[in-house]
Order: structure tokens, then sequence, then C-alpha cells
């Protein structure tokens, strides 16, 4: 037995990630995603490894002059050390990939993704920790990464048809929230909170074959995006401002009022509990699938305006999914960065005829 290095829980010497914060514990973090058993891997560019949670500060004095304490924090004035939590990335496959940023405003990032690819399947999670929670950094990295580990090894669906398909995957976006939903809940334990305990959304997309299929708790949300021109929202949001919605008042004003985003559904220990909402939809066709925290989609709420600015970001940095989600995240910060933001994308090819 040995401890994590980042919150101290005893580990099993063979564990890839921490039970308690969801650190990573094993010299090459690709590990953590490996091919699902029995199909071929598609082999993954270069990508920054996502960081461990809470990890230590490298940055040992501040820009004013002060130093950082060993909480991360700056002596004389104040301000937080830079950490590889504030902008990371990943890029599992040629067509699959994601940035996450702490934007312009937030001290520290809240936000997680983890991703995953192999044969025919892409997944894409990310959790957007609850601001007014504590240490929701660790819950949502620790509930994406257990989400990715159950979805990337649920076994090859046997009947290939879109509607076997559906139904199998919504069955294991079942198990990958209750993994996620454990791993949010242990956090409370990590970190010592009884009041306001760490937590956060869900959303994840898996892609297998002809078929997409989107599960959420909370309000990030999935996209897609086809070659046909479809644009569409997936998800739909457990918020306040969806039940305003549902009741006839316009999406425009209900998204400006301050209680648009009082959640209804999280992961944590004081969550409300249930199995994910679900969806699936037919990517025959090809195009983009967009799944994302709400600092990206704050700024650019309907589809189709959205599918707008994901087209125009394509025709500028061409169809590499990292080049397209680092330019997306800049332009929210370009918004005014205001939240954390998070972008996964994933190019699917149109099938054959």
């Amino acid at each position: 037995m040995t401890a994590c290095p980042a919150c101290r829980a005893t580990v099993d010497p063979g564990d890839q990630f921490c039970e308690s914060c969801g650190a990573t514990l094993v010299a090459d973090p690709t590990l953590i995603a490996g091919p699902m058993e029995g199909s071929a891997p598609i082999p993954a560019p270069e990508a920054n490894p996502a960081p461990e949670a809470n990890p230590a500060p490298e940055a040992q004095q501040c820009a004013c002059g002060g130093t950082f304490d060993a909480d991360g924090w700056c002596t004389v004035c104040g301000s937080r050390a830079p950490n590889e939590r504030d902008h990371f990335t990943e890029q599992v496959a040629p067509n699959a990939a994601a940035v996450c940023d702490k934007g312009k405003v937030h001290p520290r990032n809240e936000d997680a993704m983890a991703l995953a690819a192999s044969h025919e399947r892409i997944v894409l999670v990310v959790c957007d920790g609850v601001s007014n929670s504590t240490d929701s950094d660790v819950a949502s990295l620790a509930a994406a990464r257990a989400a990715r580990d159950v979805l990337d090894h649920e076994p090859v669906v046997p009947t290939r048809t879109p509607d076997a398909l559906a139904a199998a995957w919504t069955a294991a976006f079942g198990r990958a929230v209750a993994a996620a939903q454990e791993r949010a809940a242990a956090a409370a334990v990590t970190v010592g909170a009884k009041e306001n305990p760490p937590s956060c959304t869900f959303v994840a997309a898996v892609v297998d074959g002809p078929v997409l299929v989107a599960g959420w708790v909370g309000d990030s949300r999935c996209y897609w995006f086809g070659d046909d021109g479809t644009a569409a929202q997936i998800s739909v949001d457990d918020s306040w401002a969806t039940t305003e919605v549902a009741r006839g008042i316009t999406r425009e004003v209900a998204e400006r009022d301050p209680r648009a985003h009082s959640i209804t559904r999280w992961l944590g220990s004081d969550s409300p509990g249930g199995a994910p909402s679900c969806a699936p939809v037919s990517v025959e066709a090809g195009g983009w699938v967009l799944v994302c925290s709400d600092g990206l989609w704050n700024y650019c709420s309907e589809a189709a305006e959205l599918g707008h600015l994901l087209t125009t970001e394509i025709a500028a940095h061409g169809d590499d999914p990292l080049a397209v989600a680092s330019a997306l995240c800049d332009w929210a910060n370009e918004q005014g960065g205001h939240d954390n933001v998070t972008v996964a994308l994933a190019h699917v090819a149109p099938r054959p005829v």
C-alpha cells in the first residue's frame, strides 16, 4: 500500500488514479485512457495530460515580488499561484480533442474533461464544478475520469442497429454516472467539507458507429452539427431557466435572469440523485459533436448561432479538433471569460452508403 501524492489517501500500488480525489498515479498518463479490450487502438497525437486535482504550485515567486505559501497563495498580494490545471488539453485521436481553461475572471479552473477513443468509439466527458461549493475542482476531475473509464471499457454492442446501440449506451450512462457520483461524493470526505460539499455537473457523448448518445446531469451541454446542415442541442439543461422556458418564457429572457444557472440536478454528496437524462442522434451523414461547459454556451446558446461560430473557426483553422476547440475557447475568453470554459470536439466522418 502507498499514498496518493495529492490528497495522501491510501492507494494500492497498481492503481492508475486515486479513488478519493482522482489524481493520476501512473507515470504515463496515456495508460488511464487505454483502448477497449479486444479493439484496435487509434494512435493518439501528443497532448498535455490531464493534471492532478489541486496540483502543488510550481511558481516560487509572484509577479508582485511576493512568494506563494503552501496553499498556493501569494503572501503579499493574495494572488493565486498559476498551475497546470489553469489550462490543459487532451487529444486522444486525430478527430477528437478538448481544451479546458479557467477563463479570465475565476481564480481557478473548476472545469474538467476526460476523453477516450478506440475502434469506432469516441467518448467525450465534461464536468463543471459548482462554483459555490467547496473545492469543486476535485469533484469535477474525479467524476469526469470515473465516467470516462466506465464508458471506455463497455463491451462492444453486438447488435449494431441504431435502436440497439441507443439502448445499450443509455444503460451504460446509468453505470457511468453512478461511478461519477461515487467519486464526486468521495471528494467531500477528501476535503472535509460538510457544508457546501464539492459538486459538479456532468455531460458526455459517446459516438459508436452510426449513433451519438448523449447523457447529462446539470447544465453542461452536448450539440450536434451535421454536415447536412443540422444544428441541434441534444441535451436539455437541468436548470431554473429550462423550467421557465417550459412555462412559456422565451429562452433569451430566461437565460438573462440572474437565476438562469440555478441547477436542479448535480453530482456530489448532496446530489438529489436520479438517473442521467439521455438522448440518441443519428450521425450517418457525418458532422461535429460538441460537448461543453456553460463557459462557452453562455455567449452563444442557440444551436444555429453556435454552429455558425463553429463553421467560422473550422474555416479559419482547418478540421483539426484541437485547433478548433482552442479557437472556441479563445473566443469565449474574448467575450469576457467570466467562467471556466471547456470545449470537447469530435469530427465524425460520413458513413458509407
